[in-house]
């Protein structure tokens, strides 16, 4: 099996992998707590061979093409916010459910998002030297938006949630690996001959995702079987989105008069989100917020297979004219 194999046939290892922790976690209740523990160490392992596969310490090269940089930012952080505050509205007064959709809708991918794009006729290069850019600002800018998105009075505890005691284990859930990412990086870069231990982590995300996602739904299958009714209800939200990703993608590459391969790109990187970078943050919130993780796995999901559509469909509506501009087909 190659590798690209294996993230050709990711959506079924993931389903999968869900399907045998709810088998387990109903078979073995007891087990949970030992799930639960095990959950930790895996998903800093996920984070830390995923952020090695981001080019950490050559954010300057991300701006080398001031089109296609001005897109993926425009698109991610003003227009892709706007679109999920206006989806927000269609949503019941449920802080725990709206919190996982802001979470995981407001953070463009930093890793997957560069495969769809080999495979769909991208521009990998650029994908590339994008992802530590969009990594910095959705840090940054992530705090301001779920603040700017609550409601008075509906959304009361959605920011109380992130409480001291919830932030600073997440937060180093996902510091440690970042930055033992970036020293990776540093020693990799040393010697070309070490370049070969990350070509062999680019092997392990996703069997390492595929272990967390079993792990959550074999710790949580009581909480899984009370939430779906909600979990069913927020999966058209989901799909709206990646449609509503598609449109802006292709009015920005119309408007900027990007190549078709980078318009491709461009749609990839507002269709994919961060799911597990925000997943420490929604696992560490206080009893009664459950759902705000199980939503976040769902949208996962939902992207995945929405990714399988793009395949087929991003190269027809992004398809040369005159060498340059993307057209609708």
């Amino acid at each position: 099996m190659t590798r690209l194999t294996l993230e050709r046939q990711q959506v079924w290892i993931y389903l999968a992998a869900i399907a045998a922790g709810l088998a387990l976690g109903s078979a073995q209740p007891a087990l949970a707590p030992a799930l639960e523990a095990l959950l930790w160490p895996a998903l800093v392992l996920l984070l830390y061979v995923t952020f090695v596969q981001v080019p950490l310490l050559h954010l300057r090269d991300a701006w080398r093409d001031r089109r296609f940089v001005a897109a993926v930012v425009v698109g991610n952080f003003v227009l892709v916010p706007l679109a999920v505050w206006a989806l927000l509205h269609t949503l019941p007064d449920d802080a725990p459910l709206r919190l996982g959709v802001l979470l995981v809708l407001l953070v463009p991918c930093t890793d997957w998002f560069v495969t769809f794009s080999a495979l769909g006729g991208g521009n990998v290069p650029r994908a590339v030297t994008v992802t530590p850019l969009n990594l910095l600002l959705q840090v940054l800018l992530l705090p301001a938006y779920l603040w700017l998105m609550s409601r008075p009075g509906t959304d009361h505890g959605l920011l109380a949630a992130f409480s001291p005691a919830v932030l600073a284990p997440a937060l180093a859930i996902v510091g440690v690996p970042l930055a033992a990412a970036a020293l990776t990086e540093r020693w990799v870069e040393a010697r070309a001959a070490r370049e070969v231990w990350r070509e062999r982590m680019a092997w392990l995300p996703v069997p390492l995702l595929a272990l967390v996602v079993l792990l959550i739904a074999g710790a949580q299958v009581g909480a899984v079987r009370a939430a779906l009714p909600q979990l069913a209800g927020v999966v058209p939200l989901f799909v709206a989105y990646l449609v509503v990703a598609a449109a802006i993608a292709l009015a920005l590459a119309r408007a900027l008069q990007l190549p078709a391969d980078q318009g491709r790109t461009l749609a990839f990187s507002l269709g994919t989100r961060n799911s597990f970078v925000v997943l420490p943050l929604a696992l560490t919130l206080p009893a009664g917020w459950e759902l705000t993780a199980m939503v976040i796995v769902v949208q996962s999901l939902v992207e995945l297979f929405g990714m399988l559509a793009y395949l087929w469909w991003m190269p027809s509506v992004f398809r040369t004219r005159d060498g340059r501009g993307p057209r609708h087909s």
